[in-house]
C-alpha cells in the first residue's frame, strides 16, 4: 500500500518535534578576544558554522563544586608606580580604571613586595639600621612617593576591593649569614627581629589606611642565581621559621593575616607541601601556598598542583607570580603576541636536561593555558606581575627586562594595552571572589575550558582555542543548551547571567 506524501511530512515533523521538544535555548552572552582582531569584544552573533560536521559537547556541572575563588589581579611594584607617576594624570587614570574600576578588568587579588626587589629602582629596606633588632628605626618612607598612592588610587576606583598579599624578597643585608642583598640565609639571631618586621610593616600600612591581607614568607627561597634581591630556606627552615617565630607573632598582634608558604616553581611544590602541612603541629600556622609558573614555557604541573590540594585541601592554592620575563616588550603589535616567537629565561640559561621545558611560546597562549590549568587543578587565586613597564620592560635596576600586560612609554605620554591585558580580564572581570569552580565535562582535549559559578548565581565559562580553526561548541546546563562559534587562536568568556537550575 502506497503511503500518501503528506502523511510521511507530518509523521517525520511529529519526530522533529519529539526529540526537540525539552531542548531549551540557553541564554548568554559571549565576549572574544582573538588574534583576528577583538580585545574583549562583546559578539553579537556567535551562532556555530553549520556546515561544520563536527560540534564540541561541553556539559556544565554547576552541583559538582570544586575550591572557592580567592580571586586574580597583578602586583604593586615600585617600578610600575614609578612610570604611573610619570605619566599624565589622565593616562594615569586610565591605567588605574582599567585594571580596578567597574569598567575594566576589575581585579581582585594583588600583590606586592617588602623592601627592595629586581622591579625597584635601587635596593633599599625599611629596617636600614644594623643592629636594630627592636626595629625601633623601620620605616616605609621608600614606598609613600609611589606604591602607596598606586594603592590607594586603585583603592578610590574599586567598587568591591581587593586582597593585597605581600613578599620579601630578602630581609636587610645586616640580618643575613653573607651580609648581602642577594643569597645568604636568615640568621637564627634575627628570627624574632624578622618576625616582628613583618608586624610593623602591617601597622605602617594601616595608618596609611591600607589593609595587608596575607604574606608570602618569603619571594623564591630556593634563589635565583644570586641576581638580584633573595634570601634562602629549604623547606623545613621556612617551616621552623614560620612554625616557631613568624606564625606567634602575627598570631598575637594581627591573627586575621595570612600566611602562605614556598612561593617558588611548582616542580618542587611536594617537598615544600610535605615540610609544611607535616603534621598539625607544623600546618597550624600556614594559611596556604603560593607559586610560580617559571619552570615551563607551557607546563602547569597538574600533578604536583594536584598533590598539593589533596595535602592541604582547607588550604590557599594561590599562583602569586607570572610574566612574560627575559624578553622586551613589542610595542603597538598585537599580532605578536599571539605568535610563537617569545622566549624566556630557559631558553639561554636552562640546563639541557630542562631546556625541553623551555620552548618558544606565544604570550598569549602562555597566559591562557596556565590559568584555565590552574583553576582545573584547584588554584584558587592567580596573581600577574608588574602591571605597568616601559618600553624596555622595565626599569629595573638589575636590567631583567619584562613584559607586563600595559606597555607606556613615559617619554611621549602613550599607553598599550596589550593583548595580555585583555587575556587576564577574561578570567579576573567575569570570575569573581568567592566564585566556585564547577566541573563539567569537554569532548575536545585540544580545546581549553574552565567554569565557576559566582555568588551571584551567574556562571562564566571560559573557552580557549589555541589551534588556528574554528570550533563550533555545543555548551549544556542541564536541559538548556546553545550553539556557538570559537574562532581560531581565540579566547572566549561565556556568561550564563540566568542559571535557574
Amino acid at each position: 500500500m502506497k503511503i500518501p506524501t503528506n502523511y510521511i511530512y507530518f509523521f517525520l515533523l511529529f519526530l522533529i518535534m519529539s526529540c526537540t521538544k525539552d531542548i531549551v535555548q540557553l541564554s548568554v552572552e559571549v565576549y572574544e578576544t582573538s588574534a583576528s582582531g577583538n580585545n574583549l569584544m562583546k559578539l553579537d552573533d556567535f551562532s556555530s558554522d553549520v556546515n561544520q560536521q563536527e560540534i564540541i559537547q561541553i556539559k556544565l556541572l554547576p552541583e559538582q563544586k570544586r575550591q572557592t575563588i580567592s580571586g586574580f589581579g597583578g602586583s604593586f611594584t615600585e617600578s610600575s608606580a614609578y612610570l604611573l607617576n610619570k605619566l599624565s594624570k589622565k593616562n594615569r587614570d586610565v591605567i588605574i580604571e582599567a585594571y580596578f574600576g567597574e569598567s575594566g578588568a576589575k581585579y581582585s587579588l594583588t600583590r606586592t613586595h617588602m623592601n627592595s626587589c629586581d622591579f625597584s629602582l635601587g635596593q633599599y629596606s625599611y629596617a636600614p639600621i644594623a643592629g636594630d633588632k627592636e626595629l625601633e628605626h623601620f620605616t616605609i618612607e621608600e614606598d609613600k612617593d609611589d606604591i602607596i598612592p598606586f594603592i590607594k588610587d586603585a583603592m578610590a576606583v574599586s567598587k568591591d576591593g581587593f586582597k593585597i598579599l605581600s613578599s620579601p624578597w630578602t630581609a636587610s643585608p645586616w640580618m643575613k649569614d653573607n651580609s648581602a642583598w642577594t643569597g645568604g640565609k636568615l640568621l637564627p639571631e634575627y628570627y624574632d627581629t624578622w618576625a616582628l618586621f613583618f608586624s610593623k610593616y602591617v601597622t605602617a600600612y594601616k595608618n596609611e589606611g591600607i589593609d595587608i591581607w596575607g604574606f608570602t614568607v618569603e619571594n623564591e627561597p630556593l634563589g635565583n642565581d644570586s641576581n638580584w634581591e633573595s634570601m634562602h630556606y629549604s623547606p623545613d627552615e621556612m617551616t621552623n621559621f614560620v612554625q616557631h617565630h613568624l606564625g606567634p607573632k602575627l598570631e598575637a598582634d594581627y591573627p586575621n593575616i595570612k600566611i602562605l608558604g614556598y612561593d617558588q616553581n611548582r616542580e618542587h611544590l611536594k617537598e615544600w607541601v610535605d615540610s609544611q602541612f607535616k603534621n598539625e603541629q607544623t600546618s597550624k600556622y600556614f594559611d596556604g601556598t603560593a607559586i610560580h609558573w617559571y619552570a615551563s614555557t607551557f607546563d602547569y604541573f597538574p600533578e604536583e598542583l594536584q598533590y598539593a590540594h589533596h595535602k592541604a585541601p582547607n588550604k590557599y592554592l594561590i599562583q602569586s607570580e607570572a610574566c612574560i620575563d627575559a624578553q622586551v616588550p613589542v610595542w603597538k603589535d598585537d599580532a605578536w603576541y599571539w605568535k610563537k616567537e617569545a622566549t624566556d629565561w630557559g631558553w639561554d640559561w636552562a640546563p639541557e636536561k630542562d631546556k625541553h621545558m623551555h620552548p618558544k611560546y606565544a604570550p598569549v597562549n602562555r597566559y591562557a593555558r596556565d590559568i584555565i590549568g590552574c583553576l582545573n587543578n584547584y588554584v584558587d587565586g592567580w596573581i600577574d606581575w608588574n602591571m605597568v613597564l616601559d618600553t624596555q620592560g622595565g626599569p629595573n635596576w638589575f636590567k631583567n627586562w619584562c613584559i607586563a600586560p600595559v606597555i607606556v612609554n613615559p617619554e611621549t605620554d602613550e599607553v598599550y594595552f596589550t593583548p595580555l591585558y585583555y587575556t587576564l580580564a577574561h578570567f579576573s572581570r567575569y570570575i569573581r571572589p568567592e566564585a566556585k569552580v564547577i566541573t563539567l565535562e569537554n569532548s575536545d582535549k585540544e580545546l581549553m575550558v574552565t567554569a565557576a559559578e559566582n555568588p551571584d548565581g551567574s556562571i562564566a565559562v571560559v573557552v580557549f582555542n589555541e589551534q588556528e580553526v574554528p570550533k563550533n561548541i555545543s555548551l549544556n546546563l542541564n536541559d538548556k543548551s546553545v550553539d556557538i562559534k570559537i574562532k581560531g587562536q581565540s579566547i572566549q568568556t561565556i556568561m550564563i547571567e540566568n542559571t535557574n537550575y
